[in-house]
């Protein structure tokens, strides 16, 4: 159970874990945007998924219900990092949209910033090794390897 990165001319990575936010990322005014059900599910084959959030509105729980995932409030950007550093940084993709998850974004082995209706926080853009659209088309990325091979190749 594992995502291979394999990027011509630099060492493998191998990814068991992904932590997802939840606020701006995977939803929209605290409802999960379309096609994030299929891709979770999809990618939970392949990956231990978490999602890290604060939970701005309160419906990351109910939301996020019966999908193949953990769920954990996060005081702060802080909390975040440390549950990446808790997962094993190597082996941990992170994906956001706010300034509270640059740090887990910068510490993951593979960093995807998401672009959205609630906006990117621009610190998050310089840190993240991807940015991406949306949060299908980061969580496609993860579906299909080559393409980050293709974009984060020298």
């Amino acid at each position: 159970m594992a995502v291979v990165i394999a990027v011509p001319g630099k060492p493998a990575i191998e990814l068991c874990e992904l932590v997802l936010d939840f606020t701006g990322t995977l939803s929209r005014d605290g409802v999960l945007q379309a096609g994030v059900v299929e891709r979770i599910t999809a990618l939970a084959e392949r990956l231990r998924i978490t999602v890290m959030t604060a939970d701005t509105r309160g419906t990351a729980r109910s939301e996020l219900a019966g999908l193949p995932l953990s769920v954990e409030l996060a005081r702060n950007g802080e909390a975040k990092a440390e549950l990446v550093r808790t997962l094993g940084p190597e082996r941990t993709a992170a994906i956001g949209n706010g300034r509270n998850d640059v740090a887990m974004v910068r510490l993951a082995a593979l960093g995807i910033a998401v672009l959205g209706a609630e906006g990117t926080a621009g610190e998050l853009i310089r840190v993240a090794d991807v940015v991406a659209p949306d949060i299908t088309t980061a969580l496609d990325l993860l579906a299909d390897p080559l393409r980050l091979a293709a974009t984060l190749r020298d």
